[in-house]
């Protein structure tokens, strides 16, 4: 009796901390049916009982075969759902059932009825929720307003908050969250020393600032987008995939906006005259495998390539994990088969196979690939091309200088050549002249005077003209 009445007592307790908050269907509700129901009335359809589904909203206040709705809103009494998951354990209908491995425990059996007398209010899934600002808590006693929601929600857990950390722990704490690395002991010193009110501050500006910020920032998105500089498939041959690394760091280290940061990764040489680092963010979606395995079939891992880009970039960019929907409907996530392969169609559009160049000429890169040229490499390629220009200009220039010295010379020439006691003696055609090729070609005069060359066409000759 003495341990019912505990059980009871602390059940209150922790409710009590629950009615000082609204419940919320993704936090406190969706758990609990996750855990105990959807492997009967959820996703899927085929292991789906009583024709009851609770993941959709726009099923779960349906009947059910039992001729009752499983949820009826802000009236626990005649919602089917309470009814039966307060059953004793062997009841018939009691929910979850024994054989099924689940349960409910008392406390969540008492929040889904505070949830339905609420309303019974549903969310979608968590990644399709636009992120909303919610006003800071009026906590007394706080510097921060992070630290305003943090005391709210301690002071529901009947908890207290830690005391503050000492300036060695704050500095290496921060350091290794915003660059990955300790601080040194020069930099301990330095912030130790610095008494101003915005020392903290200035320490923040200074990690931002690094190099190594960057670095520490890239890291998740590397794994999330399967970096790496190996082609990933049985040689696990070496290619260059750093270029797409180096822009993904630099990225972070100058905080662009994560709309642009998104398209230039996904469709950045789709851009107008787009630059060269926008070109390299597509590398994003060249980290796949490249199968460079004898015997392979072509259309095959062009199929697997396609359904690695969709994978990824449904991780990465909807926090869905779609891997499952290639071959069912998902069982937790809110996507079918349908709507992956219709993903699946937009990369199906692309000629690049995931297979391994077989010539090796471009190592263990890839068709289709872009050289890039660093920062020096660029600057001298501008010298180069500012010269050429300059020298375009002064060639066509003289192009036009030639030209026109070419028409007087040709004027003036006509003219000496018009004399009269210089024209008839001037310029006269041979008559009965030979042509003869040391190198065995053969010469046929024409009617106009002109000789054809015929036959052989050695890279060297000498022609003889002999004229008596």
């Amino acid at each position: 009796m003495k341990f019912f009445i505990f059980v009871h007592i602390l059940l209150i307790f922790n409710l009590n901390g629950l009615a000082e908050r609204k419940l919320e269907f993704n936090r406190d509700i969706r758990p609990i049916l996750s855990d105990g129901c959807f492997h009967c009335h959820g996703p899927d359809e085929k292991k789906r009982k009583g024709g009851l589904r609770l993941d959709l909203e726009s099923d779960a206040f349906k009947d059910g075969k039992s001729g009752f709705p499983a949820i009826v809103k802000e009236d626990p009494l005649e919602s089917e759902l309470i009814t039966r998951i307060f059953l004793a354990d062997d009841d018939d209908e009691h929910m979850p059932p024994l054989d099924s491995g689940k349960s409910i425990t008392l406390e969540q059996k008492e929040i889904l009825k505070k949830w339905i007398e609420e309303g019974a209010k549903y969310q979608g899934h968590w990644a399709f929720i636009n992120p909303r600002r919610i006003p800071v808590p009026k906590v007394i006693g706080v510097k921060h307003p992070i630290d305003g929601f943090i005391q709210k929600r301690l002071s529901e857990e009947g908890m207290q908050m830690q005391a503050l950390a000492d300036k060695e722990t704050l500095l290496r704490r921060v350091s290794l969250d915003l660059t990955g690395l300790p601080p040194t002991l020069s930099e301990v010193d330095d912030f130790l020393a610095d008494t101003s009110e915005d020392a903290y501050e200035k320490v923040l500006d200074r990690l931002l600032g690094s190099q190594h910020y960057g670095e520490r920032m890239a890291i998740e998105w590397l794994d999330l987008a399967r970096y790496a500089d190996s082609n990933g498939y049985q040689s696990d041959g070496s290619r260059d995939m750093w270029l797409w690394r180096d822009w993904l760091i630099n990225a972070f280290n100058r905080n662009i906006p994560f709309d642009q940061f998104t398209i230039e990764q996904l469709a950045g040489d789709m851009l107008p005259n787009p630059s060269q680092d926008q070109v390299v963010a597509t590398g994003f979606n060249r980290n796949h495998r490249l199968n460079g395995e004898g015997g392979r079939i072509v259309d095959e891992w062009f199929v697997e390539t396609v359904i690695d880009r969709v994978e990824t970039t449904g991780t990465t960019w909807l926090a869905l994990t779609m891997t499952c929907a290639r071959c069912h409907d998902h069982k937790y996530d809110p996507i079918s088969q349908k709507e992956f392969f219709e993903f699946f169609a937009y990369f199906n559009s692309n000629d690049e196979s995931g297979v391994l160049a077989a010539n090796g000429k471009n190592g263990f890169n890839t068709p289709p690939f872009i050289k890039v040229s660093n920062g020096e490499q660029k600057k001298r390629i501008l010298e180069l091309e500012k010269t050429l220009k300059q020298a375009q200009s002064a060639t066509k220039e003289a192009e036009k200088k030639m030209e026109t010295a070419l028409n007087e010379w040709i004027k003036e020439t006509r003219e000496e050549l018009g004399t009269e006691d210089r024209a008839p003696t001037l310029w006269q055609n041979l008559e009965n002249e030979q042509v003869v090729s040391k190198g065995g070609a053969q010469f046929k005069k024409q009617k106009d005077g002109s000789w054809l060359g015929t036959g052989k066409n050695p890279s060297n000759d000498t022609y003889e003209i002999r004229s008596p």
